[in-house]
């Protein structure tokens, strides 16, 4: 099945085993959200379409998945959203695909009819946010577009001594986040579970399933770890509003992290919610 739908991806065959291993976390969050064939879906924060992807291939060709960034379509790397967005459209999922940049929720241009998708998708797209303010108002904002909340996101509660790589380094990015005024990081707010249940919560979503996924074999805790190292010792140089004691004590971190032998990406919190 892996094959198939890396293949219907259109990935080129030199992706496929790092490919593999982003797709099977991804159809492990499906396959927990219960997502079936026939499904109308919003995925928000869509990015490079892996979830996407995964999303198309999983509702088949009677179903539809619309995702949505508000990144434009030079963002990322090493393959920009513009030329992921091309090249699934192509794919053999592009039929019931649509993909389109440049859109804030929170924007009231931006909008969809009551209960016009089964499912909406949050996937590891919720510590781009700037605040926990933001996240709930856009918890709020898409409430009526869907029956189903969809959600997954790392989870800070670390289960494993090769975890602690992973969550330092989005720390850091964390820290760094809270004396800048604009951004493109990976990491802008970085939310505990509980932090997302009080939104949803606020936001009139009813919780019906929880739980954590772990997938060891994902490189993500890798390239937060490398990220951190070659970018954010001179990022912290052009903060001149920090504290010195404490760029120090994140340049400590940072060296430190250069010594880590083995790194294990943290779980995946998730949940699914209905719509009051």
């Amino acid at each position: 099945m892996i094959g198939d739908l890396l293949q219907a991806m259109g990935m080129s065959a030199s992706t496929y085993p790092i490919q593999e291993i982003q797709t099977v976390h991804r159809l492990k969050l499906i396959d927990f959200w219960e997502i079936p064939k026939g499904a109308k879906v919003l995925e928000i924060g869509c990015g490079q379409g892996d979830t996407l992807a995964a999303l198309a291939y999983t509702v088949g060709p009677t179903g539809f998945v619309h995702g949505v960034d508000i990144a434009d379509e030079h963002y990322g790397a090493p393959e920009t959203l513009g030329q992921a967005r091309e090249r699934l459209l192509q794919s053999d999922l592009g039929q019931q695909l649509r993909i389109d940049f440049n859109m804030d929720i929170l924007n009231e241009s931006v909008t969809f009819q009551d209960k016009q998708f089964d499912y909406i998708v949050l996937s590891h797209c919720i510590w781009y946010f700037s605040s926990y303010d933001e996240l709930a108002k856009v918890l709020k904002r898409i409430k009526h577009w869907g029956q189903y909340l969809c959600l997954a996101e790392w989870n800070p509660c670390i289960e494993l001594a090769e975890q602690i790589p992973h969550f330092t380094a989005v720390s850091i990015q964390a820290i760094i986040e809270s004396f800048k005024l604009s951004s493109e990081s990976n990491v802008r707010t970085m939310f505990y579970p509980k932090n997302i249940e009080k939104a949803l919560i606020a936001s009139g979503w009813i919780i019906d399933k929880k739980g954590t996924i772990y997938s060891p074999q994902l490189q993500d805790g890798e390239w937060e770890v490398d990220a951190v190292i070659s970018l954010y010792p001179h990022e912290l140089q052009q903060l001149s509003q920090m504290p010195t004691k404490l760029k120090q004590l994140l340049l400590t971190q940072i060296e430190a992290l250069q010594d880590v032998s083995e790194i294990k990406p943290m779980s995946a919190f998730c949940l699914r919610a209905k719509a009051k």
